[in-house]
């Protein structure tokens, strides 16, 4: 927090860019300092889901559950996470950006939040 501090005496800051994902939170107190002050966090790489991903894992077993995909429930999770979440995941495909525009609509419950706080890798 102090880089972003002694930024914001040099120049005005809207955004913040870490990475942060579903199994990668090691940024979780700069995303808090952007709660706090109200600024925009973009995670960076916010599909690192790869070794969470696999098929009996806690993001399939929710994605199965909601009829959505793995990527779609972690953009859902992120955006559930913080009202100042905004994640920008790129695609090469019209179908993967199809599937991801979609997560917007796709709703966590508190159980499934709750199934999907343990995949959280320590950084």
């Amino acid at each position: 927090m102090q880089q972003i501090e002694h930024a914001r005496t040099i120049v005005p800051i809207v955004s913040v860019q870490n990475r942060y994902s579903i199994a990668d939170r090691g940024a979780e107190g700069v995303l808090e300092y952007c709660e706090k002050e109200k600024l925009v966090f973009i995670p960076w790489f916010p599909l690192a889901a790869g070794r969470v991903s696999g098929t009996d894992s806690p993001i399939a077993r929710v994605a199965a559950r909601l009829k959505a995909t793995p990527s779609q429930v972690a953009l859902a999770w992120l955006l559930a996470r913080s009202p100042v979440m905004l994640p920008i995941p790129g695609t090469s495909k019209v179908k993967h950006l199809e599937e991801n525009v979609a997560a917007v609509d796709l709703k966590i419950d508190a159980n499934a939040m709750q199934e999907l706080e343990g995949l959280a890798r320590a950084s």
